[in-house]
């Protein structure tokens, strides 16, 4: 379970780096602190889910080069397939705090999955995606981004991590479908 984000004080709470929270999220719901792991790009916790290993993991790559903090972290933790790789990540085509969880596709302009893409040569990896809505006016959507939300903006998307923390571990226990169906209806819970 990776989250991507960018490393760095000064990207910290932005929008780019939901999927970073997310997964540190997790890690502390596990009583797990994340640590430089030799060789893969990334601070990584690992635990025991039904005596299954799950690995979470943060990139400290920029977004734009994650993919060879996955690369590195699929082949440390000899991961068979990119089918059991879940990325967690910003959506700008999701409405602000909307968390859906999607198997395979396209980038959407996300660099993160793009390197991702790139460096695995396979998009049939999981996804749960967390809603940044699109810049205002005419804002590049590379600036948006990177910038802290409002005060409003940031309650909701507080709740997004939370909300998708929770797909993740759906995903973990009961499976892809399983979380599709709760969290991609509009009522998910």
């Amino acid at each position: 379970m990776v989250g991507l984000g960018n490393p760095g004080a000064e990207f910290e709470r932005t929008r780019h780096n939901l999927g970073a929270e997310v997964v540190e999220l997790l890690a502390t719901r596990r009583g797990q602190r994340l640590r430089p792991e030799k060789g893969t790009r990334a601070v990584v916790a690992q635990s025991r889910l039904h005596e299954q290993l799950v690995v979470l993991a943060v990139p400290q790559t920029y977004m734009n080069e994650s993919g060879l903090a996955v690369s590195a972290l699929m082949r440390r933790f000899r991961v068979p397939a990119t089918e059991r790789l879940v990325v967690v990540h910003d959506e700008l085509d999701l409405p602000s705090g909307r968390v859906k969880v999607k198997v395979g596709g396209g980038t959407a302009g996300n660099n993160g999955l793009k390197s991702i893409h790139a460096h695995l040569h396979d998009q049939g990896y999981l996804r749960v995606r967390i809603g940044i809505g699109k810049p205002p006016g005419r804002e590049p959507g590379a600036d948006y981004v990177l910038h802290r939300p409002s005060r409003a903006e940031r309650g909701a998307l507080d709740v997004a991590i939370e909300v998708a923390a929770d797909a993740v571990d759906v995903i973990a226990l009961e499976g892809v479908e399983a979380a599709m169906l709760r969290f991609n209806s509009d009522t998910p819970g």
